[in-house]
């Protein structure tokens, strides 16, 4: 039976194939970006990929390509031959100041790249991932890497408390309970950002987006769900929360991929 930090190993590796299965790093991205967790019981520790193997690619990432680090950045688990990834303390930092904080996805995507830069405050377009954007998001304004303390604690600092902060140039880091909520917050922040950027395209930076009273309309919808007497289930869930549709399909074509 597999040790619990075998099976968080996995769950990383996994997701740090999904950030490729879904673009958010492929192409000239392959190599770029990085998914962690911290360990439920060891809150000071985290699993990431690690650095200094031949085929760095996030599409073929394997459990034995993770290390294990603390919060200080520095690897206490992992192959001999691998460091922590270059901007580890990115991850550090947060998890240091966010207790609340487990899991941490940071990649390059594309439209939030162009558009944090053409237009710093993303506004809501469509409804998946509206409520990230109904507020501007705090922006850490510098391209540069992530790789001192000081720059960890500043984008830990320029988050707050929040679910994403915007890394000008430099694509976005977002935070979550679990792998599936970082990972859904950085596919749905690009999701808005590309929204963003059709607009942008078609009306200019003036466009037209969905306004604060309708964001709330729509998350007040989404509430009411669980209290329609039609759409209960015979049988209730028992236990935890159930992984969400997109989250459970990717990760079945990443567990296909990773299993051959």
């Amino acid at each position: 039976m597999a040790s619990d930090l075998a099976i968080i190993k996995r769950d990383v590796a996994l997701a740090n194939r999904i950030l490729a299965d879904v673009g958010l790093a492929s192409g000239v991205l392959a190599s770029l970006g990085h998914a962690s967790m911290r360990l439920p019981d060891d809150p000071t520790r985290f699993v990431v990929k690690g650095r200094g193997y031949i085929l760095d690619a996030l599409a073929v990432m394997q459990p034995d390509d993770m290390v294990v680090c603390n919060l200080d950045g520095f690897k206490v688990e992992g192959r001999s031959e691998l460091t922590p990834p270059s901007e580890v303390k990115m991850h550090s930092c947060i998890y240091a100041q966010r207790s609340d904080v487990q899991s941490i996805v940071h990649v390059h995507p594309r439209f939030t790249v162009v558009m944090g830069i053409l237009q710093s405050q993303l506004r809501p377009m469509c409804l998946e991932g509206m409520h990230l954007v109904n507020q501007p998001l705090p922006v850490f304004e510098s391209p540069r890497l992530i790789v001192t303390e000081e720059d960890g604690r500043q984008v830990a600092r320029t988050l707050g408390d929040g679910p994403a902060v915007l890394l000008q140039g430099h694509g976005a880091a977002t935070v979550g309970s679990s792998l599936e909520d970082s990972f859904m917050t950085m596919f749905q922040l690009e999701e808005q950002a590309r929204m963003n950027w059709y607009a942008y395209c078609a009306a200019g930076p003036d466009h037209a987006f969905t306004t604060p009273d309708k964001v709330a309309e729509h998350a007040l919808a989404r509430q009411l769900i669980r209290e329609q007497a039609h759409l209960k289930p015979e049988t209730p869930r028992a236990g935890r929360r159930e992984p969400g549709g997109v989250w459970a399909y990717l990760t079945h074509l990443a567990s296909s991929e990773m299993d051959g």
